[in-house]
């Protein structure tokens, strides 16, 4: 396991003694690790809209954005 090193300011320090049997370095693990799975999963959803993109062709995307009602607003 890798050690890293956190600066926090002295006031939530203080406050974070008085809370002793918290094991904060486990909820400091936790979060870290909690949020890196989020970020996984966003850049995965982004990866998958990319290649959803790239693969609809310019014909698919020409029929279903111009239409008569998408028309009309032409001529407002």
């Amino acid at each position: 396991m890798t050690n890293i090193t956190l600066s926090i300011d002295d006031e939530v320090y203080r406050k974070m003694r008085k809370y002793s049997e918290i094991r904060w370095s486990e909820l400091v693990r936790k979060i870290i690790k909690k949020h890196i799975e989020e970020l996984e999963i966003l850049n995965k959803i982004s990866d998958e809209e990319t290649l959803f993109t790239m693969l609809a062709s310019e014909d698919v995307l020409k029929k279903e954005w111009d239409n008569e009602l998408d028309e009309r607003w032409n001529t407002i």
